[in-house]
């Protein structure tokens, strides 16, 4: 999992109350087990109209968001299914943080172990950074995990809580996997010791 550490981009701004798993990448993308290649798909059915064609007035197909890095969210963000494909299809499209008030549990857990951060705040936090997100390409927005900061385009400080154990993954770019291989010389010693007691398994 790559590293999050500082990251600087346009956010977007998608003031759209419970967002869920199937709006953010539907049902029938649903049979590749790879996490790249989906980002195409991401919010598809808003994105895209039945002939194919972008929706102009969305978000995403503005030019100014095209490459955003951060989504400003509305409230209860991730809701539905437990699908992991909905923080592959953010991530591969190029979304690293994804700022809300509320997420939905499966989805918040799912984003730190794909390398995405989720923040929470208060409505009034969120409130500006998505008035500051309007900016369009003038939205670039600063963050800082360190130091567990947001930084917005006139250069107001905004500081974030976050659980210091997922905070230290994050740095590290540590997910389950990550962390189970940081043991690995311990477990080699524990198969070692166990395969000379128990010869027959």
């Amino acid at each position: 999992m790559d590293k999050f550490d500082k990251l600087s981009g346009v956010a977007a701004p998608m003031p759209i109350t419970n967002v869920d798993t199937d709006m953010i990448i539907p049902k029938q993308f649903l049979k590749t087990i790879k996490r790249t290649g989906l980002g195409v798909n991401l919010f598809d059915e808003m994105r895209y109209k039945d002939d194919g064609s972008e929706v102009e007035d969305f978000v995403l197909n503005q030019p100014a968001y095209r490459d955003a890095k951060i989504l400003v969210a509305g409230d209860n963000f991730g809701c539905g299914s437990s699908r992991e494909h909905a923080p592959w299809a953010l991530m591969d499209f190029g979304i690293r943080c994804i700022i809300s008030t509320s997420f939905a549990d499966i989805f918040y857990n799912n984003c730190f172990q794909n390398g995405i951060l989720p923040i929470v705040l208060p409505k009034a936090d969120v409130d500006k950074l998505m008035d500051d997100a309007e900016r369009g390409s003038n939205a670039v927005v600063s963050i800082d995990l360190e130091a567990q900061e947001i930084k917005g385009p006139d250069g107001g400080t905004i500081t974030f809580e976050i659980d210091a154990f997922r905070k230290h993954c994050m740095l590290n770019g540590l997910d389950a996997i990550g962390l189970t291989m940081q043991q690995a010389e311990a477990i080699d010693s524990f198969e070692g010791k166990d395969k000379a007691a128990r010869s027959w398994v």
